[in-house]
């Protein structure tokens, strides 16, 4: 699989994930890359590699080497796409933050041979994505998917069950008692639970944290 098929093929698996985005830009912070300020003609969003877990090593590395080599008209922003998530552990809720495309991050650039050099030659750049050692630019669609999570007001909840798993209530006048995922309602973090009660199933109406998967 070509590079740029095989990271759009990580764009889509993370949005059927239902996987806000971290990022900076030499000339400003997140603001400036959530109002897209006007660009000289030849600006172009790609994509990087890098080692999973390096990424905002990575970023900083290439911040620096903008500065100092004076690539600040020619580099614009560096964005390591991240997405805030609610984990429910031990009875406690969680913010965490992880990355959306682990070993990628996205450069705003004109691309020629002294900015090719530059990022490609930022200590933990792997390579560019494209064909062969030709750089593929995204495409604007993928631009406007990838920042629109940087929008998001509220972290997603990550949950360890889902529809037709089998769930213990550990808490609450029905603790203990066990039973099968029938709805989930992540805005509300809700769960409805089917329990078999007095030889009924009956349906509960519990918070996420109540229940945990058996």
């Amino acid at each position: 699989m070509a590079e740029k098929e095989e990271f759009e093929k990580v764009v889509e698996d993370a949005d059927e994930n239902d996987a806000s985005v971290e990022g900076g830009s030499p000339n400003g912070g997140d603001d400036d890359l959530l109002e897209q300020p006007s660009r000289p003609a030849g600006t172009q969003w790609y994509v990087i590699h890098s080692y999973s877990g390096y990424e905002n090593k990575v970023q900083k590395n290439l911040f620096h080497r903008i500065e100092s080599m004076g690539m600040q008209d020619m580099i614009f922003q560096v964005v390591v796409p991240t997405e805030e998530e609610v984990e429910l552990k031990d009875g406690h809720r969680r913010t965490v933050e992880r990355r959306v495309f682990p070993g990628y991050i996205l450069v705003e650039m004109i691309l020629d041979d002294d900015s090719w050099y530059v990022v490609r030659n930022t200590p933990g750049v792997t390579g560019f994505v494209g064909s062969g050692n030709k750089p593929i630019p995204l495409r604007q669609e993928e631009v406007d998917k990838i920042l629109k999570r940087m929008e998001a007001e509220a972290p997603k909840v990550k949950v360890s069950f889902k529809v037709g798993d089998r769930v213990r209530i550990v808490e609450g006048p029905f603790e203990d008692f066990m039973g099968t995922v029938d709805d989930i309602d992540l805005d509300k973090t809700r769960v409805r639970v089917l329990v078999n009660f007095f030889g009924r199933e009956t349906p509960l109406d519990l918070d996420f944290l109540q229940v945990e998967r058996v």
